[in-house]
């Protein structure tokens, strides 16, 4: 299996995976590293591909089932499921060693980390739950659990999504956004000249305006598209049926 690293100035307690699609056992169309157990891959080879994550990591990721929704999963929430499976879009904790997951093929994951590493987030922001407020609730979720620290005290990486030159949406979505809490700034939406009502949309700006908002300054990475690099990464809107990636991040004692 192929993993990144995310480069960001991190506490060293802190850790972070993205995988790729490489180097797994899957078979096309989710050739060939695809940890989605939903999309329609065989099950026993996500298990095995899953196993090879596994061994990389301190524990079992908490796998969410991801609905683009702005809900958050804590530990005290997680503590009352037992076993149920994990309805949200993004999860925090602070417990060392617990690993959080977020799978995608064009959404964009966001990882978050307190400048301690005494807390951490991850987030599955696709442009419903980016707009409605994932990252927002995220942050606030994170500050709950500890009080003592500010939004300026966390920090953000922003994981592999459908880059902007790629990203074509309708007038739904540039409307959803106008209408937000959050205005929209040069470069969020362009408009393309030969097709009405359509514009291509920038995720990553987006994203980095509602972090700015939210306080947080220090926000790496944005700098892929799942769309364009096709050997690389899952992309949902170029092969409609495909594997999924994941964005992991856990903090140690």
């Amino acid at each position: 299996m192929e993993l990144i690293r995310p480069d960001w100035a991190i506490s060293p307690k802190v850790h972070a995976l993205i995988s790729t699609r490489l180097k797994g056992v899957s078979q096309t169309p989710y050739d060939s590293f695809n940890l989605g157990s939903h999309v329609g891959d065989i099950q026993e080879h996500v298990a095995k591909n899953r196993s090879l994550i596994r061994s990389r990591i301190p524990s079992d990721p908490i796998w969410l089932q991801q609905i683009h929704s702005t809900i958050v999963s804590t530990p005290a929430h997680r503590m009352k499921l037992d076993g149920v499976p994990i309805i949200a879009d993004a999860a925090i904790t602070d417990n060392p060693n617990e690993v959080l997951a977020i799978l995608t093929a064009d959404c964009l994951p966001v990882l978050f980390a307190a400048n301690d590493g005494s807390i951490i987030g991850a987030a599955h922001a696709g442009w419903r739950g980016l707009c409605a407020g994932i990252l927002e609730n995220t942050v606030s979720e994170m500050l709950l659990a500890r009080p003592q620290l500010k939004s300026s005290d966390l920090l953000a990486y922003m994981g592999p999504a459908i880059g902007p030159n790629a990203y074509e949406v309708g007038e739904d979505v540039y409307q959803n956004f106008a209408a937000s809490s959050v205005s929209i700034k040069k470069g969020d939406f362009e408009e393309i000249p030969d097709k009405k009502g359509k514009y291509l949309a920038n995720l990553y700006s987006l994203a980095k305006n509602r972090l700015n908002a939210l306080g947080l300054s220090r926000i790496e990475g944005g700098q892929m598209c799942t769309f364009q690099e096709s050997k690389r990464f899952y992309s949902y809107r170029r092969d409609g049926v495909t594997g999924r990636f994941a964005s992991l991040i856990w903090f140690t004692q």
